[in-house]
Formats: structure tokens, C-alpha cells, sequence
């Protein structure tokens, strides 16, 4: 029976990473889970999978750096949320990845690849490696899933679904189109993490997403409200952000 490793620092991805190996190669058997790159390497080197699914960010040690630490005696796979800068080295590689949140139909042939690699040795994939660390490097990585809660139910949000969030003192709201939800991180930490692009912080309290704008007025007190998309509710900008409208 094949074995394999999971190592991401998101117990839900480790978990949605789990369930849909279990749909799409049901022989396979988890065998250890990691949450840093440290823990990887460590339990990589005590129970020698045959193959070991790596999150390229994870805090510490990345997943690069622990795919070279264990890549001569396992099959690495990549696990990642940033597709479009690294899918180009993998493809013209001999890595395999995964992107997140794993999708079947995709992993189905990635486990397709892998069980066809269960009987030769692990490649040497120093230099690819290397390439694919320039690149991770170079390119600034934001954040694309939310984590957030609905009652009882822990859901995945993609970023761009969101409209926009807005703390208080305790939460978060993240308003999508349909649904809100509530995380606990507030809005100081997401402007970090946040493409700046995508997302205008237009109060101390408030991000929206730009896409979702669908024009600014002034109530009769003169100030600048932000009209969103598919949402009667109206975002107050203060005064500090209505540049950002100066041109709308």
C-alpha cells in the first residue's frame, strides 16, 4: 500500500487535501501530517513515505527547503495556492503539484503521474527547485482563501468572492454576495496579507474590493459613501481614503 505525508500550515487544506486522496486513490494511506516545514522533514525522515505533499509557505522552514531536505528519498508534490508563477516550472519539470483547494479532477491526474512513479527512485530535483524557489521569491504572494466561520460550519472563501470586511471590536465581517461570515482576524493584519489592488482600505475599519464597486455618493452630511455591488448597504469612506475617489 502506498504511503504519503500531508504537510500544510492550515489544518482545513489538510483536511480538504485528505478527503479528496481518499476519493480519487483510496489505496493511498496518510501516514503522518505536518504543519511547518520542520515537522516535515522530521516526520519524512521517521516514517519514509513514498511520497510527500508539501505546502510551498508554510511558516519556518518552507516547503521548498523541506522538499530538499527530503526529495532524494521520497516523491515530493507541491501543494499551492499561487498557480500562475509556479505551474510553468512544474509543468516543464519533472515536479508534481497540486493547487489549492485540490480539485479531482486535476488531483486525478496527479495520482495518475505518482503511481507511475511508485516504482523508480525519487528525481533529483535540486535544480528545479532552485528555480521554482527564484520565482516564489520574486513575486509577492497575497492571501487567496479565507478561513472563516458560519454558525458551527468552518468555510472556505476565495478571496475575490469577497466584497468587502469590515471589523469591530472582536470580528471581522467578510460579505460575499450571498453569505457573511466572521473571522477573528481584523482588518490591520488583512491589509498585510491583501493584494492592494484588489482590496481599498477606505475607513480604519474597512477594506472593499475594487471589482465590487459600483460607484461613491455623498449623503447630506457630505460624506462619501461606497454603493456595492448586488448590496443595498452603502461603506462610509473617511477622510482619510476619499483620494481614492477623487477620479470617480
Amino acid at each position: 500500500m502506498p504511503t504519503a505525508l500531508i504537510a500544510d500550515d492550515e489544518r482545513l487544506m489538510r483536511d480538504q487535501l485528505k478527503l479528496r486522496l481518499a476519493q480519487v486513490w483510496p489505496e493511498l494511506e496518510i501516514i503522518a501530517e505536518a504543519k511547518n516545514g520542520e515537522e516535515a522533514i522530521n516526520l519524512t525522515l521517521a516514517h519514509q513515505p513514498d511520497f510527500a505533499f508539501l505546502d510551498i509557505r508554510m511558516p519556518g522552514i518552507t516547503g521548498l527547503e523541506a522538499a530538499q531536505a527530503v526529495s532524494q528519498s521520497t516523491h515530493v508534490v507541491f501543494v499551492t495556492a499561487y498557480d500562475q508563477y509556479a505551474v510553468e516550472a512544474f509543468e516543464h519539470g519533472a515536479i508534481d503539484y497540486v493547487l489549492k483547494p485540490a480539485d479531482p479532477e486535476r488531483l486525478s491526474l496527479t495520482v495518475e503521474r505518482l503511481k507511475k512513479r511508485l516504482a523508480s527512485p525519487p528525481n533529483d530535483m535540486q535544480a528545479l527547485i532552485a528555480q521554482i524557489a527564484k520565482q516564489v521569491i520574486n513575486k509577492p504572494v497575497y492571501l487567496q482563501w479565507i478561513q472563516a466561520s458560519m454558525g458551527q460550519e468552518l468555510r472556505l472563501i476565495p478571496v475575490e468572492e469577497v466584497l468587502f470586511f469590515q471589523s469591530d471590536e472582536k470580528y471581522t465581517r467578510v460579505q460575499t454576495k450571498n453569505y457573511e461570515a466572521l473571522i477573528r482576524k481584523p482588518v490591520r493584519d488583512l491589509l498585510e496579507e491583501l493584494n492592494p489592488d484588489l482590496f481599498w482600505q477606505i475607513h480604519r475599519a474597512t477594506l472593499v474590493n475594487s471589482k465590487a464597486i459600483e460607484g461613491v455618493v455623498k449623503d447630506i452630511r457630505g460624506r462619501l459613501l461606497v454603493k456595492v455591488n448586488g448590496l443595498s448597504e452603502k461603506l462610509e469612506v473617511s477622510r482619510s481614503f476619499t483620494h481614492l475617489f477623487k477620479q470617480m
